[in-house]
């Protein structure tokens, strides 16, 4: 009899199986979503069928309320066959689940019922709205609307304005917000999505003229609490917005190391008659960005996980705990942009090449830490909070 256990394999999530099956799609077309600058509309629409849109949505409009373990395996998983098609996937999972969560629920189901919706939108108050009668008269711009071209609704945020064009503002003092629900039909999509990564992600600005949103479209978030009330929509808003972000830069840096694998064993170095895969800097190269890339994951799922216990648990997260989670998510992206960094400096000038594969990765991975809910700059207000002092950002 052997002395050595068997161990089985975990079955895999169901919403992760969903997301596998659409890879190889994802892979085929991921040039032609970068060359057109948004996703084909037909692979948008398989993964909303597929139920990856709602995910993070509450389960009165049919959303899954996934926990953010699986939201993180699943974002992955569709940003290992393409960046672009991944960060479009976690947009509009985010979006879908913050406007749902802040509409009573028969009016959501209303909205949001249909398996294949999908949302692109934008919580900066670039817009401008006056009150009429039974709703509000929009005008405005919204910069980097991600995956516009394929959404159903937009959910832009504005300032409201009083009778003599100023600011309203509430009891307190502060400006009053609204955000505004517009089908995508009454909006315009500006051509100005030319970027050097994720290309694919059709993040061009949105513009509104001169819209009535009747006032059932209309939501609160900064003065309600979501409708929702189930531990996910007990996360704090910040921590939702950055593990996300990281996920998508974790299955760039995985597809990246596949990439190399697949180029190492294929390609001879010039003046070398043996394989870039047993040259010693490749085998450096690919150990390091394994150890920069697993490092950073497991601090993300710890620090997640330890969120997770507490809202399921009733307990509100405390500052350090948001604070580690914060430091896991934009540290992890930068040791997954250090990842593929490695990479490519042992790959040679192939990646300068634009239909090189391992080259997009590194081009749209450069773009996540831009995202100022994983920028780098929180680092220092984190460690303010693991002091014990007072957080001065609101993000913490």
């Amino acid at each position: 009899m052997s002395t050595q256990q068997k161990t089985s394999t975990p079955p895999v999530k169901p919403a992760l199986a969903s997301a596998q099956a659409l890879l190889p799609e994802i892979r085929d077309r991921a040039a032609e979503a970068e060359q057109q600058r948004h996703l084909p509309e037909t692979l948008a629409r398989r993964m909303a069928r597929a139920g990856l849109h709602k995910l993070a949505s509450p389960t009165y409009i049919n959303g899954a309320e996934s926990d953010p373990m699986t939201q993180i395996e699943v974002i992955e998983a569709i940003a290992t066959a393409d960046g672009s098609a991944g960060w479009n996937l976690m947009i509009g999972m985010e979006v879908q689940g913050f406007a749902a969560a802040a509409f009573a629920p028969e009016q959501a189901l209303e909205l949001f019922g249909d398996p294949e919706t999908i949302l692109s939108g934008a919580l900066n108050p670039l817009g401008r709205a006056t009150q009429e009668n039974g709703g509000l008269r929009v005008k405005g711009r919204w910069p980097m609307a991600s995956g516009c071209h394929n959404s159903d609704y937009f959910w832009g945020q504005c300032i409201v304005l009083d009778e003599d064009g100023e600011f309203k503002r509430g009891e307190s003092g502060q400006v009053q917000l609204r955000e505004v629900l517009a089908s995508t039909a009454d909006v315009e999509i500006l051509d100005t999505w030319h970027s050097s990564g994720i290309c694919g992600s059709g993040s061009h600005d949105v513009q509104i003229t001169d819209l009535f949103i009747p006032a059932e479209r209309v939501t609160r978030v900064t003065e309600q609490k979501p409708f929702a009330s189930t531990p996910l929509f007990r996360i704090p808003t910040y921590s939702k917005l950055a593990y996300n972000k990281f996920a998508v830069a974790a299955g760039i840096a995985r597809g990246a190391i596949g990439h190399f694998k697949t180029l190492a064993c294929e390609k001879k170095p010039r003046s070398s008659s043996a394989l870039l895969c047993e040259r010693s800097d490749a085998q450096r190269a690919i150990a390091e960005a394994e150890t920069q890339l697993r490092s950073a994951r497991a601090f993300v799922f710890e620090s997640v996980t330890e969120v997770w216990t507490a809202v399921t648990e009733g307990r509100s997260v405390d500052p350090e705990s948001r604070a580690l989670l914060q430091l896991a998510c934009s540290g992890g992206v930068q040791s997954a942009c250090k990842a593929v960094d490695i990479l490519c400096a042992s790959a040679g000038v192939n990646v300068a090449y634009k239909d090189s594969l391992l080259g997009r990765c590194h081009r749209d991975i450069h773009v996540v830490p831009q995202h100022i809910t994983v920028s780098p700059q929180w680092t220092e207000a984190a460690g303010r909070v693991l002091f014990g002092l007072a957080s001065e950002v609101p993000i913490l």
